[in-house]
């Protein structure tokens, strides 16, 4: 009888969460209709366009970050976040050599299409190639998702839904203007376009014909995707002549908590604070009066650069201090054939993000700029935890640990 009765109520709250589905659907018809089809018009997109978009476009539920109508949207209270936690992960074996392999293949297939989008642009090849790499793997990595299905369900019911309304807008407009072939228009799960993974919007605004055919194709065009990239770098400003970074040593005298692009200084002066290239080689001239930051992106635990205002052009594409430093490191194994880094990222205790924003929030209640609690370990993170440190008369690390989580709690 147990049994029948767990069986009954197991099956009442599936029908129930069929019909609230299924309602839920229903309102997204009327939100695609009323809303975002009249605003989608107002922009110059079609009739025509919007229905080929949403022929056949269901609710996608295994998305994560979705908030349905009505429901309550909880937030997992720990979570971990390897990028941070551990950084070499970022750096496995794999992902560098199979980008760098690949990677040397793609400038002798693109030679020329490189060349002219570096004269064009002013950014060099190789790191054109460390982006492309990265976000889709030279365009093997498949990309599975209808554009219009992710940001639809994003739209109307994700924790960021005004974001993501005005890219499905954009996704429209790019549909109208014909850059995509039939049957193209595939995404991230976040709604990331194409070989470069650009959002809708910055479609628009960056993406770029390299072929000559008229078109901007940057889901099946190779030639289209270099020259997006490379106009999407140089319209945020990479500097022509300058590198994007050097590895460095950096000696003891040298607090970490100097890191960030905020105390910048001309690269000569880090030269004479004792900061030397692992090469042994000197900062090239050019560079020496140019501007550059130290980036210690696992404190005094992994290996330490002096970045160029380039490196954070790079950031622009992805906030992500790791991202920037991978692209930077594949590009120059694809064209001068280097190794690996130098130092040796340590071993770090995996943290949880709740854990480093609960760190973050005591250090903000202490006075320290930590740019907001979020669970990230980020430059500002990383040397004020370094501040905090040398303020108690330790040698600073700047980088959080499970040891600090006693001592630094709100």
């Amino acid at each position: 009888m147990f049994r029948i009765l767990t069986l009954i109520l197991v099956l009442s709250a599936s029908a129930a969460s069929a019909q609230d589905r299924a309602a839920v659907e229903r309102q997204f018809r009327s939100w695609l209709q009323g809303e975002i089809l009249p605003a989608a018009q107002t922009q110059g997109v079609s009739r025509a366009t919007f229905d080929a978009a949403f022929r056949g476009v269901t609710l996608n539920w295994d998305l994560p970050d979705l908030a349905p109508p009505g429901a309550e949207v909880r937030t997992p209270k720990r979570q971990r976040q390897a990028e941070f936690g551990a950084p070499e992960r970022y750096f496995n074996r794999g992902s560098v050599d199979g980008a760098t392999r690949i990677g040397r293949e793609m400038a002798r297939r693109h030679a020329a299409t490189l060349a002219a989008v570096e004269r064009q642009t002013g950014v060099p090849g190789r790191i054109i190639l460390g982006i492309w790499g990265r976000e889709s793997g030279y365009g093997r990595v498949s990309i599975p998702h209808d554009a219009f299905e992710v940001l639809g369900t994003k739209g109307f019911m994700s924790t960021r839904a005004e974001y993501f309304t005005r890219e499905l807008i954009a996704a429209l407009k790019v549909a109208e203007a014909g850059h995509a072939p039939p049957g193209a228009m595939k995404s991230s799960w976040a709604g990331a376009l194409g070989q470069p993974q650009f959002m809708p919007s910055s479609f628009l605004d960056y993406a770029a014909d390299g072929d000559g055919d008229g078109r901007a194709d940057i889901w099946r065009s190779e030639a289209d995707t270099i020259a997006s990239i490379g106009n999407y770098l140089a319209r945020h400003g990479w500097v022509p002549g300058r590198d994007w970074g050097f590895e460095v040593r950096v000696p003891a005298t040298v607090s970490c908590t100097l890191e960030g692009p905020d105390q910048a200084r001309p690269i000569a002066d880090w030269a004479r604070m004792g900061i030397e290239r692992v090469s042994g080689k000197p900062f090239p001239d050019s560079e020496l009066r140019g501007m550059g930051s130290l980036l210690m992106p696992a404190g005094r635990h992994g290996p330490a650069f002096i970045v160029t205002p380039n490196f954070y052009v790079l950031k622009d594409y992805n906030m992500s201090d790791l991202y920037a430093l991978f692209v930077g490191h594949v590009g120059d194994r694809i064209a001068y054939g280097m190794g690996d880094f130098s130092g040796e990222w340590g071993d770090v205790d995996g943290l949880y993000r709740s854990d480093v924003a609960a760190m973050q929030r005591a250090l903000q209640e202490m006075g320290y700029d930590v740019g907001g609690a979020d669970g990230l370990a980020g430059f500002k993170t990383r040397r004020s935890i370094g501040r905090w440190q040398e303020a108690r008369g330790q040698a600073a690390t700047c980088f959080p640990d499970a040891s600090m989580e006693s001592t630094l709690r709100p």
